[in-house]
């Protein structure tokens, strides 16, 4: 190492144009570096998900969630599977164990698994679908609003800013949320049917029977080949309204409109809707490629926004209501503003300790280490986010240590008489396996962190390498800049002792070091207590391994009893959103603390707009309200009043509300699995634990994953009966559904999507429970 100072100092030209070409391509480095909020991260988790129309959740689980679970179970990689079954639909989450890092495989076998299962299914189900990109985070959210604009006009429009978004070079993948689904509905009553000896069943085959895709053959002449191509295809909802049909009670052909009524609209009731305060809104949500730069994608974005805002006629307004890339920028304004007071800190000490020019060359390793590291951070493929921003402010803390103890023993030496040259070669002999192993037993803190196989250790890795990094970054700068700078800039009187220079410092210093060598039991005694004490201490200490996000948003979670349907929770969402309106919104340039917006996902669940949020199933007695706030540390004040009025006003609703955390999700600091084969004697143990949970003090949101039981109507059909009748059992569950719910017949293609046709008997018969007794 005395070998390395020595041409340093020998061969300064060459030293400092190494320096500054580091310091560039540091700049540059830093310029090119990923930057996201979180740093790459596997989420080892799929959804299968699987549609059952109609059918109870005890069907759905015997059904298609057990047969979907036993096949996926033979996967060697699994971790463990947790499913849903709900009424129609079925939710299996497959979880993979930490060990495995290349999923791409896993989930094609898992597709495989899938596939075999499907034949074994009912063939009523739609799917299973295998969502494998359920890890995917939408940092960058932009809401679509506009008075007086349908949901179709605003779908329309989203479709098109989309396809532009998805031409911006660091857009991976685009979703929209808050479409409402479009359906054509052709209902009927039952007296008409029956004036012309139609029904439902009849009506719902010659709607199938009479809307084809199909080819008409080829006709080959001399010269050249025509297709043929048989109209058919329905290409307006007039042509519906025409469809032909043979009357058998009256021998004639009559139109579809002459039978029942048809109309366009959306699905009934709505599977989810969103809300931006309080208007319908639609919301187009943007992902981050991989290893892509937030900050060049929010400014892309910004620049298509602009431009659309002046495409689009008033009247239409796009938001950008969470912007990951404002975050990011934050956390890096933030990390830039600490170097700078370290630089300030370092040379406002060693200006009082040792002068101005000792305080240059000393706080001159700080941006020298730190833009070294980015060229290190580069090199290894580590990207600049909040993961490795923290382990860059944690080593600003260590980075001038190497320099300090380097260049005060050079100021030692020389001032004791040495020439400044000499006095490096000699520190550097002396100090360099001391300062080496300081550097590298402060990184193996931090190993643990780096070696734990875990989604953890995964998700923090980067502060073991970015703390390494910069701490032998540090220590080579220590031994070749910190000399150079010293033995071409260092002004040091000669003295006939080592004291002059800070003789008031380590004067006292000597006296207390000689005083501990005088009285070691008291001395060992006394640090025995100040570390046995400190044990004390750590009572006291919050004790969390992931602090909460300092982020200004807190979330909603609604709950509503099991069963409610999505008016209802419309209707308590709403009544809470007009209190946060009236009393929470503030202006933000009014300098009030409150809630400056927000965006409401009623029954469904919001994209996943942070890493460490797991969207759930769609429920209708479910919704998800993220808001922003003004400040962080108003937050709290701001849960507390939207809780408790909740409480009062609503009090069958389940209200959770959270502030942002880092790190992987918990769905609650506490969970205790209650398992076994008897369901009612699992519900009846599962709720005394409850009864026992909510009686201990602190504890609130006491809450089971199963959900409330729910009412059904069995419809017992007698089969002989209906042998008699002609019809089978699916024939009565058909016309059930025909006339309560509707029925999906076939499909209108409009341009490049497809809408359904639902066959249904009209509103008045629908909501008349009497008509069950007709229809069966």
């Amino acid at each position: 190492m005395e070998s390395f100072t020595k041409s340093a100092i020998l061969n300064w030209r060459i030293t400092l144009t190494a320096i500054l070409l580091i310091a560039i391509y540091g700049v540059i480095s830093y310029i090119q570096l990923p930057k996201a909020e979180d740093p790459g991260y596997i989420v080892r988790a799929a959804q299968v998900t699987t549609l059952f129309p109609g059918a109870s959740s005890q069907r759905v689980e015997l059904l298609v969630t057990d047969k979907l679970e036993e096949i996926i179970q033979e996967m060697p990689e699994i971790d463990y599977i947790k499913s849903e079954s709900f009424t129609g639909m079925s939710v299996v989450t497959v979880n993979i164990k930490e060990s495995y890092t290349d999923m791409q495989p896993i989930w094609d076998r898992l597709r495989r698994k899938v596939e075999r299962a499907t034949p074994k299914l009912p063939q009523e189900v739609i799917g299973p679908y295998v969502n494998d990109e359920f890890g995917d985070v939408f940092g960058s959210i932009i809401s679509l609003t506009g008075e007086g604009y349908s949901y179709r006009e605003l779908e329309r429009i989203a479709d098109q800013v989309r396809n532009e978004l998805l031409l911006l070079p660091e857009v991976a993948k685009t979703d929209l949320y808050g479409v409402q689904e479009q359906r054509v509905y052709v209902d009927y009553q039952n007296a008409k049917l029956a004036e012309t000896g139609s029904s439902s069943t009849e009506l719902k085959e010659f709607l199938q029977a009479s809307k084809i895709i199909l080819a008409g053959g080829e006709l080959i002449t001399d010269r050249e080949k025509i297709f043929l191509e048989p109209t058919g295809n329905y290409e307006s909802v007039k042509d519906i309204e025409q469809t032909t049909l043979f009357a058998p009670e009256t021998n004639e052909v009559i139109y579809l409109t002459d039978l029942a009524d048809v109309k366009r609209g959306y699905i009934e009731p709505p599977i989810n809707k969103v809300e931006v305060g309080q208007k319908p809104a639609v919301l187009l949500a943007v992902s981050l490629r991989e290893g892509g730069n937030i900050s060049k994608l929010g400014e892309d974005v910004r620049d298509l926004l602009e431009r659309m805002r002046k495409s689009y006629p008033v009247g239409i307004d796009f938001d950008t209501f969470m912007f990951q890339s404002d975050i990011v920028e934050k956390k890096i304004d933030d990390f830039v503003v600490n170097m700078f007071q370290s630089v300030l800190i370092v040379l406002g000490i060693m200006l009082v300790v040792f002068g101005i020019r000792t305080g240059m060359i000393v706080a001159s390793l700080i941006p020298m280490t730190i833009l070294t590291t980015f060229v290190l951070m580069q090199f290894f493929s580590v990207g600049i986010d909040q993961i490795s921003l923290a382990a860059l402010i944690i080593a600003l803390g260590m980075l001038v240590d190497n320099a300090i103890v380097m260049t005060e023993s050079i100021i030692v030496k020389t001032t004791a008489g040495a020439k400044v040259f000499d006095a490096a070669l000699s520190s550097t002999k002396e100090l360099w396996v001391s300062l080496l192993t300081s550097s590298l037993t402060t990184s193996a803190a931090f190993l643990p962190i780096y070696l734990a196989k875990s989604a953890v250790g995964e998700y923090t890795n980067a502060l073991f390498k970015v703390v390494t990094m910069a701490l032998l970054s540090s220590f080579v700068i220590a031994f070749s800049l910190i000399p150079l700078l010293c033995f071409r800039f260092l002004k040091v009187k000669k003295s006939e002792g080592e004291e002059k220079g800070f003789i008031w410092l380590l004067g006292p210093y000597r006296k207390f070091l000689i005083w501990i060598c005088q009285h070691r039991t008291v001395s060992i005694l006394g640090f025995v207590i100040l570390f046995v004490g400190s044990l004390g201490l750590y009572y006291y200490i919050p004790n969390t391994f992931f602090p909460p996000n300092d982020r200004p948003i807190f979330t909603l979670e609604f709950e509503m009893p099991s069963g409610t349907n999505i008016e209802t929770t419309e209707k308590v969402v709403k009544g809470v959103e007009r209190f946060i309106e009236k009393e929470l919104v503030v202006d933000p340039l009014s300098g009030e603390e409150g809630v400056i917006d927000w965006v409401a996902f009623i029954g469904g669940n919001s994209p996943r707009y942070t890493l460490n949020y797991v969207p759930k199933a769609a429920r209708p007695e479910k919704a998800y309200v993220i808001l922003n706030t003004t400040s962080y540390e108003a937050t709290g004040q701001l849960m507390a009043k939207v809780e408790a009025f909740a409480a009062e006003r609503y009090p069958e609703l389940r209200l959770i509300a959270k502030m942002l955390s880092y790190g992987t999700n918990v769905e609650a600091p506490i969970g205790i699995r209650v398992s076994g084969r008897n369901l009612d004697e699992i519900y009846e143990i599962s709720r005394n634990v409850k009864q026992k949970l909510r009686s201990i003090p602190g504890v609130k949101n006491v809450r089971d994953d199963w959900g409330e039981k729910t009412k059904k109507i069995v419809i017992d059909i007698d089969p002989a009966r209906a042998l008699r009748a002609g019809l089978t059992n699916r024939d009565v569950a058909i016309s059930l559904q025909t006339n309560i719910t509707g029925f999906e017949t076939t499909d209108y293609r409009e341009n490049d999507k497809l809408i359904p046709i639902v066959l249904r008997s009209v509103e008045s018969e629908r909501e008349n429970i009497d008509k069950i007794k007709l229809t069966t």
